[in-house]
């Protein structure tokens, strides 16, 4: 009996200790809260601790709060948290450029449009009139727009207003006499629109755009600094932490790596050089840059137009425009001298592909050259419409997707292309099972920023009036937590960041994102209405609902 004493004391002494023990001092730790890691597992936890801008532990409210404290604990009441949301496509600085042009979204008519535009000069009396976002399919009459009525109004003043997807302009006359076109200019990878007579409509595709683009006067630096951070105050509004920019100049990419290392922009960015010959020879030289905010490791390259404009590249000719195939921005022997480049470096290649002619000729090339090359991760932006034969090349080739592409194109798209080709048109989920992966994004300013449309979209697969009530090829829908992964891990490994980033989890980096409501169990016409309450980038708090 009397060994029995000191065995107990002991243990008394042990437990003693043990509660005494002092904690680990962290920088935040958020409590009480609905938490998808988004790890392997796709647990599910409900506190976690943040150390020097990295998740420090993650676990049960009484795991965090018996081992770590905090002079800041965030209780969430129940609130959902996911990952800092990843958007895989888009146009970040120039989404901040056309916050400050006319803008023609939801215009229903040619008229609408050219009101705004009068609006517009009356209260800003621009030198240069820009805009971007109207839409022929959205008028009643869906044919091109012409300059004549521009003409009449502004004889003097130079217009350029961009179309939706970014790949068509419409342009007065004043405008096209800063360039050198005419009616007979011929210009490979785009084209001049003419009316019945020959004459120049003012509408201008693809490649045909750049004259006007190179007339249009350059912001000044601190222009392009309060358009940079312009667009982060909205990103960061709409709960994302990492954007991919598609196709950035040097001058630009120089200044946010600038900005990032003076503290004045916080966003992270994986960047997609754009892919001309300049730019090529310049990075390739200089290799991958990379810091904790600005990754600097691909191209972007175009293959084609887009589908609205019929410069999306088809096999077929379009079934609504006879004889007419669309056509490739850069030529085939550019496409073989850039990806060669690329692929004898360590870059990624993201290449522009739209039609089905274009994904044909990309997804062969990347396959040739690829062949031996190990991890590369190149990816194919839009994948929008593959012919059957070629998804097999998805194996090896990432899929980086847009959902809200598909309804917004629904209404129209197979007017375009017919049903046949339809059927190979916005399949994600084959893609998905195909390559194990797909990357979401929304390719704004094309579409709307917020990334609850894209998740609505992607799983419902359905327009904001729940049109169709079936879905839009409803079988192609993808479930809630492929969906999350692809706005979040699946996103942050094609971009080789999935060690870092993408999921909550010890090591990474703090970037999360809390949200009004349960994405994951909400009902489906609910998902739009979600908003980000919180958004933190290395644990520390860059937005907060009002």
């Amino acid at each position: 009996m009397k060994a029995i004493f000191p065995y107990l004391a002991l243990c008394f002494i042990s437990i003693l200790s043990i509660s005494c023990e002092k904690k680990t001092k962290a920088d935040l730790i958020v409590i009480n809260s609905n938490i998808y890691t988004v790890d392997d597992a796709f647990s599910v936890k409900n506190a976690f601790a943040v150390k020097d801008g990295k998740f420090l532990s993650v676990g049960s409210d009484s795991q965090i709060l018996n081992n770590f404290d905090s002079d800041k604990i965030l209780d969430l009441n129940g609130k959902t948290i996911v990952p800092g949301l990843i958007d895989a496509h888009c146009h970040f600085y120039n989404m901040g450029l056309f916050e400050e042009a006319a803008r023609f979204e939801g215009a229903e008519s040619f008229p609408e449009v050219v009101q705004r535009i009068v609006d517009f000069e009356k209260s800003k009396k621009p030198e240069f009139i820009k805009g971007r976002g109207w839409d022929q399919n959205d008028w009643h009459t869906q044919t091109f727009p012409t300059k004549d009525t521009l003409d009449l109004l502004f004889p003097d003043t130079p217009i350029a207003i961009t179309r939706i997807d970014g790949h068509a302009l419409l342009v007065n006359q004043a405008a096209l006499d800063l360039t050198n076109l005419t009616a007979k200019t011929k210009i490979d990878g785009g084209e001049i629109i003419l009316n019945s007579k020959g004459e120049m409509t003012g509408v201008l595709i693809d490649a045909a755009m750049q004259p006007v683009i190179n007339a249009i006067p350059e912001p000044s630096r601190n222009e392009k600094i309060s358009i940079l951070k312009t667009a982060e105050d909205i990103c960061f509004s709409y709960g994302l932490t990492t954007v991919d920019d598609a196709g950035l100049p040097r001058t630009t990419l120089e200044l946010i790596d600038s900005l990032q290392n003076s503290g004045e922009l916080s966003m992270r960015i994986y960047a997609m050089v754009s892919g001309n010959k300049e730019n090529l020879d310049y990075y390739l030289a200089k290799g991958i840059s990379k810091t904790d905010r600005l990754n600097i490791r691909s191209f972007k390259f175009y293959g084609d137009g887009a589908l609205g404009s019929r410069g999306a590249a088809l096999r077929r000719s379009y079934s609504d425009r006879d004889n007419h195939f669309g056509a490739l921005v850069n030529s085939l022997e550019t496409l073989e001298n850039t990806a060669q480049r690329i692929a004898d470096s360590e870059f990624q290649m993201n290449t522009h592909a739209i039609g089905d002619s274009t994904n044909h000729v990309v997804l062969e090339t990347y396959q040739r050259l690829l062949a031996d090359k190990g991890d590369r991760r190149w990816r194919i932006e839009h994948a929008q419409i593959v012919s059957p034969e070629d998804f097999q090349y998805f194996d090896k080739i990432i899929p980086s997707i847009q959902p809200t592409h598909a309804t917004s194109d629904m209404y129209w798209a197979e007017d375009r292309i017919g049903a046949e080709r339809i059927q190979g048109a916005y399949s994600f989920k084959d893609l998905l099972d195909i390559h194990g992966k797909v990357v979401l994004g929304t390719d704004f300013p094309v579409e709307q920023v917020n990334p609850f449309l894209t998740f609505y979209a992607s799983v419902s697969r359905r327009d904001l009036n729940g049109y169709p009530a079936e879905g839009f090829r409803i079988d192609q829908a993808l479930s809630r937590e492929e969906t999350l992964r692809g706005m979040t891990i699946w996103a942050a490994y094609s971009n080789f960041e999935e060690e870092e980033k993408g999921s909550i989890e010890v090591g990474k980096f703090a970037d999360f994102t809390v949200l009004s409501q349960d994405l994951m169990t909400v009902d489906y016409n609910e998902i739009p209405k979600t908003t980000a309450l919180y958004t933190f980038v290395n644990g520390t708090e860059v937005y907060k609902a009002e």
